[in-house]
């Protein structure tokens, strides 16, 4: 136990009733480690499940947009030609993106510096 970076040991009891309410609860947030789990609520005093799912919508579709214009600047390049409707369709694009952002956060704007 010497060479361990948590070598301060804890224990306490628990009843069956609030063993399972334990698990319950590390099954919501999605862990599997009940050290960690109460480790981590002694420490924080709560934790926060977050729904990643329309953060990773918002990146599919700004990868998107960045494929989109790479093709959009090639074309200018080689061609010396852009086309007006290929522009409003990624200022589209770009508007809802932004609109969903402002949905995912709630409204809370940033200022990126």
């Amino acid at each position: 136990m010497a060479n361990r970076k948590r070598n301060k040991p804890v224990f306490f009891r628990v009843d069956e009733e609030e063993y399972d309410l334990i698990k319950q609860k590390m099954q919501l947030i999605g862990l599997n480690d009940m050290g960690t789990y109460l480790r981590r609520m002694a420490i924080y005093g709560y934790m926060v499940e977050v729904d990643m799912e329309p953060l990773n919508r918002l990146t599919v579709e700004l990868s998107r947009i960045g494929n989109n214009l790479n093709q959009l600047t090639k074309r200018a390049n080689e061609t010396g030609n852009i086309y007006m409707d290929d522009i409003e369709v990624l200022g589209e694009d770009v508007k809802k993106i932004k609109d969903e952002i402002k949905q995912f956060t709630g409204g809370l704007v940033c200022k990126m510096t």
